[in-house]
């Protein structure tokens, strides 16, 4: 388990006995105001002090006109001006006992160095008196205890909820109204703001150390702008996934502005955002790229478990069975039909004439609870299906209360995951309504959930944490990197890397002179290919010469290669033939090594279809990796063209990520391409850039 470098996550943040409100007010508009009345409102049934000095009673409340009047207190929230923060932390750390505070004001770290300074020095004194800091400028943490906000909306908290961890107080608020109105409920809310002490991999550790089967929530939401803690992220999500939770995020601020200039393939196309990408697939988090889409997967989550692909699709209407078929099969999902039986024909009987009993199964507009309740058992028990969406909307004619209830009694009996697609969201709103009372959720779009069904269904588990050994020379690669100076590697480091790592490449010899490269030529074995050595990108400066036959066309191409500007030897190789691919990784501050993959050539910055991996990388990971490419059937081959050794580029991808494991002191690796068929798979050109 990674160390707990920061972030003190206590019982009294989660269930103070006492809360004090420094900054209270009188007035509902104000932060300290609606903070007191959202305390006593929502059935708070500790004791609440008030600080303010100039009142001696707030909304029913005596005040105290100095926080050193206050008897002792188990969590403060302040909202008074930034200067005035840390005199009273002082006084309530080291006077009145208190364990945790939530800072809401503003004026701090996200204004200027000045502010960052008495951030920091907060921090320190609640450091020192093992305390526990959310904030500052936050809207503050809702539990089931106490509801320390000065927002709403307030949902009714419980533990068959969310969790909800924010870096943005903001942007909980409109994610809560997003999953409030489909039914998704919640079970603790925290509102890190500036993440000063605590952080959201914090709050996320608390919850997996004290997590309870069967008590604490399965269900996890996470909205970040900042990761400060790579490895505690990843350690503890995985924790909690491996437990039996569902996470999903969004990571915001992850766009190409935030990639670095770099000479490589590998480092113009990683970014922030490639090593997000790689972090949540190891954790086994489904990432979200916003609010509709992370309250839609939760609400997916909140369902049975979907076991399989096979979803029944059960309409009375036309359109939205459609457009959901199209986005579950653009996701990789099936529609089966369904096959022919005594059961189907038993069906079908009892709907009216016209319904479709193929998949969508179509029961039509004037379709009946009963009939509904009819082709569930049937999608339950007789045919080949993993689970059910459901769509029934009203044109507004009549009530439809009795099929919700049917609907609802369905979903609580079944063993296969139902999904509700509840549109009318304004005709039949109160039979929504209480649909979802009933502790349901609600899709009103097909289409969100056809998308959010496929993302969970494409996020790997958490991946092991063993790192792939066999046939890799540990001892060569340190020796190989302790040695090597600063920079882009020649050939000969690279080689020798390579073959400590046990990754294949084509056989070559750089040459400085004609007589070394006829020499080369003739060891090699024609045909061969002559490259530049120097030059970033070969290919652009016209540094590749293919398919040299003879020793006069390799004295001939050598010394045009040499005219070529930036030039300091040639290399003589092995002449290979297949498939394009291309392997890369960068290093990433905190992250590690983000391993890129894909087809290679030009193909890697045109097309950018690469995925993307956190160093180490198992061979589950590399499988996966290679099925999200869009050019993984021209991989496995693709009518007549030969494809590559699967299992073979899986291997590889691990070695490498095994090598950078080893070396970290690579910052830039580039092979670009490797060439395969179904027989073997060899590195032809690679750049490795070092720094120690």
């Amino acid at each position: 388990m990674p160390d707990k470098l920061y972030g003190m996550v206590n019982e009294k943040l989660f269930k103070p006995d006492s809360i004090a409100v420094i900054g209270a007010s009188n007035n509902i508009m104000k932060p300290g105001g609606k903070i007191v009345k959202n305390l006593t409102e929502h059935f708070y049934k500790g004791k609440i002090y008030v600080v303010n000095p100039k009142e001696t009673d707030i909304q029913g409340i005596p005040a105290f006109s100095d926080v050193a009047d206050l008897p002792n207190v188990d969590l403060a929230i302040l909202a008074i001006p930034a200067q005035f923060c840390l005199q009273a932390v002082k006084v309530l750390a080291s006077q009145k006992n208190t364990k945790a505070f939530i800072i809401i004001s503003a004026g701090f770290g996200e204004t200027n160095e000045d502010g960052k300074k008495l951030e920091k020095q907060i921090v320190d004194v609640v450091n020192l008196h093992n305390a526990c800091l959310i904030g500052p400028n936050c809207i503050g943490v809702m539990t089931p205890h106490h509801a320390s906000v000065f927002t709403t909306p307030i949902p009714p908290l419980t533990p068959h909820g969310c969790d909800f961890i924010s870096g943005s107080g903001a942007t909980a608020v409109f994610i809560m109204e997003s999953g409030i109105p489909k039914g998704l409920r919640f079970a603790n809310v925290f509102s890190v703001g500036n993440s000063a002490q605590t952080g959201v991999e914090d709050v996320l550790a608390y919850l997996d150390e004290n997590y309870k089967p069967g008590v604490s929530s399965r269900v996890k939401l996470l909205y970040i702008e900042n990761i400060d803690n790579p490895d505690k992220l990843l350690f503890h999500a995985s924790s909690l996934i491996r437990k039996g939770c569902k996470i999903a995020a969004i990571k915001a601020g992850s766009s190409k502005a935030g990639s670095r200039a770099a000479s490589s393939h590998t480092g113009a196309l990683t970014s922030s955002d490639a090593a997000v990408e790689a972090l949540f697939r190891k954790a086994g988090i489904v990432r979200c790229f916003g609010r509709e889409e992370l309250t839609t997967v939760a609400n997916v989550f909140m369902c049975k478990e979907l076991k399989g692909r096979k979803l029944a699709i059960i309409t009375h209407a036309g359109g939205p069975g459609v457009m959901l078929t199209d986005a579950l099969e653009d996701g990789g999902l099936k529609i089966p039909q369904i096959s022919d039986s005594p059961e189907k024909e038993a069906l079908k009987k009892k709907l009216f004439p016209g319904s479709s009993v193929e998949n969508p199964i179509d029961f039509l507009a004037t379709g009946t609870a009963e009939q509904l309740g009819e082709i569930v058992d049937a999608c339950e028990n007789d045919f080949d299906v993993d689970g059910m969406a459901v769509i029934f909307g009203s044109p507004g004619l009549f009530p439809i209360r009795d099929v919700y209830e049917v609907l609802d009694k369905k979903m609580k009996k079944c063993k296969k995951p139902v999904y509700p697609i509840l549109p009318s969201i304004i005709n039949v709103k109160e039979d929504v309504s209480y649909f979802l009372s009933h502790g349901n959720v609600n899709f009103p779009d097909e289409v969100l959930l056809g998308r959010a069904l496929t993302k969970v269904i494409h996020t790997p588990p958490p991946a092991t944490s063993e790192v792939f050994l066999k046939g890799i020379d540990v001892d060569a690669i340190r020796n190989i990197i302790e040695n090597a100076e600063n920079g882009y590697q020649p050939p000969e480091i690279i080689h020798r890397l390579f073959d400590a790592a046990g990754i294949p490449r084509v056989k070559e010899i750089v040459a400085k002179t004609e007589t070394e490269a006829v020499l080369a030529a003739m060891n090699i074995g024609f045909p061969v290919v002559m490259k530049v050595v120097g030059p970033v990108h070969k290919t652009d400066v016209g540094g590749v010469i293919l398919n040299v036959r003879n020793i006069d066309r390799v004295r001939k191409e050598f010394h045009h290669l040499k005219e070529i500007e930036g030039v300091e030897s040639v290399l003589v190789a092995q002449m290979a033939s297949g498939l394009e691919l291309f392997l890369g990784a960068t290093y990433e501050q905190n992250f590690g090594h983000v391993v890129l993959c894909g087809l290679g050539g030009i193909y890697v910055e045109v097309l950018k279809d690469v995925a993307s991996g956190l160093a180490p990388l198992s061979k589950k990971e590399a499988k996966s990796m290679l099925r999200q490419l869009k050019s993984y059937k021209l991989m496995k081959g693709y009518r007549r063209q030969e494809g590559v050794n699967i299992p073979l580029f899986e291997e590889i991808i691990v070695r490498l990520s095994s090598l950078l494991r080893q070396a970290t002191e690579i910052k830039e690796l580039d092979i670009n391409p490797l060439l395969g068929n179904k027989k073997e798979i060899l590195a032809v050109d690679a750049r490795i850039r070092i720094e120690k």
